[in-house]
């Protein structure tokens, strides 16, 4: 007899994004079509276009990257083969921006809302990391406990706990090359930087996140019908007041992804589901849980 089990819809952040992704969706499915017709309709610019044709270097700008991984995942969503017959999940997750495709899934906002959102979201980050010149840098096989040592001697912060051995950290520019070499002498295997417009989930995002806190002031946020995992406390969240805050919280703050990922698990989900394009969160869903299975709506690897 089958053991039943809960599953969880996972949704990618930044950095998943390449040039072609959704075009099948929107050459084969209307209902697809009809996401990237409404996204184009919304921004007030060929959104679909950029996703499907590029240039690569514009489509992964933080403004445009943001909204058009959004719009790919919504497409997913509403139309993957993988999803269809399946239960309601039991919970929805996203890694940083993601965070803005599951209140789209969980009937928090529309996705009108939380479209415009997304690219208010990407143009401010990018705007505050021309203000504050910074980076990111993901350090490869050293505990949480020691990155941590690493920036509190350098002035970085932890800003992603991706899955165990893997956590990114922020900061201003003048800190990376330290961090680098503080983090290699205690003994990371390897420290990479990452391709990104500022020092994301930092205290340099705070211009971001009072922007930001003026463009959800006018927003009514329902009710999550599914609880979400928030980013900056791995708990799952209903509250719409609650989820508003959250979206704030977590531009300055940590996101707590292995956290987020066990304590789903810890509730019973045991199947996870990356709804949108890449495979990044299904990569790390199997270094987090050898039990837990994760699969991706996205049948191949961009090229």
């Amino acid at each position: 007899m089958a053991t039943w089990h809960k599953t969880a819809y996972v949704f990618p952040g930044q950095g998943s994004q390449w040039t072609g992704m959704g075009h099948d969706l929107y050459t084969n499915l209307p209902e697809a079509r009809a996401v990237f017709e409404e996204a184009d309709s919304v921004l007030g610019f060929p959104l679909s276009r950029l996703c499907f044709e590029g240039p690569e270097d514009v489509l992964r700008q933080t403004v445009n990257a943001q909204p058009a991984i959004m719009t790919v995942s919504i497409a997913y969503l509403r139309t993957s083969p993988q999803l269809k017959d399946r239960p309601r999940p039991s919970f929805v997750a996203g890694h940083s921006l993601g965070e803005y495709t599951a209140l789209v899934a969980a009937s928090t906002l529309s996705f009108a809302e939380a479209l415009r959102l997304a690219r208010e979201r990407g143009r401010l980050m990018q705007e505050a990391g021309n203000q504050t010149s910074g980076g990111m840098l993901a350090v490869i096989g050293l505990d949480e406990a020691t990155v941590q040592s690493v920036c509190q001697a350098t002035g970085m912060e932890i800003a992603n706990i991706n899955c165990p051995g893997q956590i990114a950290i922020s900061g201003p520019s003048h800190a990376l090359e330290a961090a680098t070499q503080l983090a290699k002498e205690k003994g990371a295997q390897r420290v990479v930087s990452l391709p990104v417009s500022g020092a994301f989930h930092s205290r340099l995002m705070k211009p971001a996140a009072d922007g930001m806190a003026q463009a959800v002031s006018s927003l009514q946020f329902q009710d999550a019908v599914i609880p979400i995992v928030a980013n900056t406390t791995a708990e799952p969240m209903t509250s719409g007041n609650s989820l508003k805050a959250e979206l704030l919280n977590q531009l300055c703050h940590s996101v707590l992804w292995q956290k987020s990922v066990e304590r789903m698990i810890k509730e019973g989900a045991l199947e996870f589901v990356e709804v949108g394009p890449g495979q990044v969160l299904t990569g790390l869903i199997k270094r987090i849980s050898r039990d837990a299975k994760a699969i991706s709506t996205e049948a191949r690897k961009p090229s």
